[in-house]
């Protein structure tokens, strides 16, 4: 037995001591998640500490006790952690996944800055199986036919991703929050503003802009990077629905403000914290490391603040979103306001300008599914008709086609929404998945809709096989663009279709995304004959097609011809 000092324990009393301390750290941080910083800071430094003020060895100086006490009960918690997290004790043990994914989420943190993370997961669902662990407490799930019962109805709240993507904990956005009450009750303003009344309101903002464009891009000559001035149409028009206007970046013809440099670096900076949120949290501290950030929200404040004065001049998104439509209602606070401009601005903006650019780049590979689109758009909207009209959309199943065969093979958000069980709730159990309390898990759009057995051919861009499933009289199985499918060969499971993710968390601007889109295409191509221009490079377009949570937006340089 170690001997006592008259002035304190024994140097190896001492390191038993941090060492069991240690120990007892991990379990604390095991079961209780927080992100308070001078919570972990004390659990981190404050038992050595005590240990030095309290039993210093007579044999030691502070310093040295320091060194050795301090080095001791962080390597002791740090191995704890790992060695746990690797052995058949862990509640997801049973779940195969790569060790650095098993052992620290910095590694997926690691993997995602090169942009390629949708396919690395993609990858390893195809050596694992359906259900591979990409965390120490997070799995990624490729089995469509799970999506329902974990996001359906009755499904599992949101996970803490946005935490560190926002670098807080606080002031999240809606889609952010995770307390699924608090959740819906923000969804209600967005459900009234994205209603098919409301939606109807939006048309004419739609259609001002996208005739905008169009006067714009007439006035181009030579080369044109289309999806520079789809980015300019849809952060103005977004910027009219969420703050009443603001921005004229197609008027200016440029980035005007760095407006698109600081979305896309912000959101490569958020990718990286998403995986860490306690990091993302420690960084927001620090002024200096929240600059982009903070701009973007300065703008969205001053948006934001400007709109509350001007009041209510039409019936726009901030219109229902400040519950301008409920006058009895009380007033909405400041921040929820300034949450809710920027998940308009990001959400609407960012993930609808990938999509038409996209449209564009794949109907200049596709030369057979451009030719057809073209002539679908000439039969209802020709010359002098205007295309802005949407009394059509529904008599258009290739225009719909196309659209969503673009979502499906290049999705906008690749990864999907992440989701955790309550780390205080029960377990959640479906089938043969059981996911313990506190499991975070992404049901990956990507690798989802790229599985045989969702979708036949699944890589390959085909609009055909959605009027195919939908038995659509258009297209007769005998036609050489239906591949030699019909409906009864045809694999096609809508279940795995996710581009909006699923549920009553879902993508709330789903409507009106698909409004705008069918409306500027039909703009598009009915003034424009689009051609790819000799820098036009597909497979940079593939390479440049990345995850940072929404897909960048790679350049598509046309030649565009005012159609006659």
């Amino acid at each position: 037995m170690a001997a006592v000092t008259d002035n304190g324990v024994s140097p190896s009393r001492a390191i038993a001591i941090v060492v069991s301390l240690g120990l007892v750290a991990h379990q604390i941080f095991r079961r209780y998640e927080t992100y308070n910083i001078a919570v972990h800071a004390a659990l981190l430094f404050g038992p050595p500490t005590l240990v030095i003020a309290l039993a210093l060895p007579s044999q030691w100086s502070i310093i040295h006790a320091a060194l050795v006490l301090y080095s001791t009960y962080l390597a002791t918690l740090a191995t704890s952690v790992v060695l746990y997290r690797l052995s058949p004790l862990h509640p997801l043990a049973r779940y195969p996944g790569p060790i650095g994914c098993r052992i620290s989420k910095l590694y997926m943190g690691t993997v995602c800055i090169p942009g390629y993370q949708h396919k690395y997961i993609k990858a390893l669902h195809e050596r694992y199986g359906d259900v591979v662990r990409i965390g120490p407490n997070e799995l990624s799930i490729r089995d469509a036919s799970l999506v329902n019962p974990l996001m359906g109805s009755s499904g599992v709240p949101k996970g803490p991703h946005f935490i560190g993507r926002m670098l807080t904990d606080s002031a999240l956005p809606m889609v952010g929050i995770q307390d699924t009450d608090v959740h819906l009750r923000r969804r209600k303003n967005w459900q009234r503003g994205m209603g098919p009344a409301a939606i109807k309101e939006y048309e004419q903002f739609i259609a001002r802009r996208a005739r905008q464009l169009l006067s714009r891009l007439e006035e181009q000559k030579g080369e044109v990077v289309i999806g520079n001035w789809i980015n300019y149409l849809t952060y103005d028009f977004m910027s009219d629905m969420a703050f009443g206007g603001g921005s004229e970046l197609l008027e200016a013809g440029h980035d005007e403000g760095n407006v698109w440099a600081l979305l896309d670096e912000g959101m490569f900076i958020a990718t990286f914290f998403g995986h860490m949120p306690w990091l993302g949290v420690y960084i927001g501290k620090i002024p200096a490391a929240t600059g982009n950030l903070n701009i973007l929200l300065n703008r969205c404040i001053e948006c934001t603040v400007a709109r509350v004065k001007k009041g209510s001049e039409q019936k726009d998104l901030f219109h229902y979103l400040n519950q301008e439509d409920l006058p009895d209602a009380p007033p909405v606070p400041m921040q929820q306001l300034v949450d809710d401009g920027v998940l308009a601005i990001i959400a609407g903006a960012d993930t609808t300008s990938s999509a038409m650019t996209t449209i564009v780049y794949c109907l200049l590979t596709h030369p057979d599914v451009y030719e057809r689109l073209q002539a679908e758009v000439d039969k209802f909207y020709p010359s002098g008709e205007d295309a802005l009209s949407t009394k059509h959309h529904r008599e258009m199943p290739y225009l719909n086609a196309v659209i969503n065969e673009v979502l499906r093979v290049y999705p906008p958000v690749p990864g999907g929404s992440q989701r955790q069980v309550p780390p205080n709730g029960q377990g959640v159990l479906v089938g043969n998945l059981y996911l313990p309390p506190g499991t975070s898990f992404w049901c990956h759009i990507y690798s989802t809709q790229h599985d045989p057995r969702n979708f036949t051919d699944p890589s390959s861009f085909w609009p055909e096989r959605w009027l195919l499933a939908a038995g659509d009289p258009s297209l007769s199985p005998s036609d050489p663009a239906a591949r030699g499918f019909d409906r009864a060969t045809l694999v096609h499971n809508e279940a795995g279709f996710l581009p909006f993710s699923h549920g009553p968390m879902n993508c709330v601007g789903k409507t009106l995304a698909m409004q705008e889109m069918r409306m500027v295409m039909c703009a598009l191509l009915q003034r424009f004959r689009i051609r790819a221009s000799e820098s036009f490079d597909s497979g940079k377009f593939e390479k440049d097609y990345r995850d940072y949570f929404t897909a960048p937006r790679p350049e598509v340089p046309v030649l565009l011809e005012v159609r006659g």
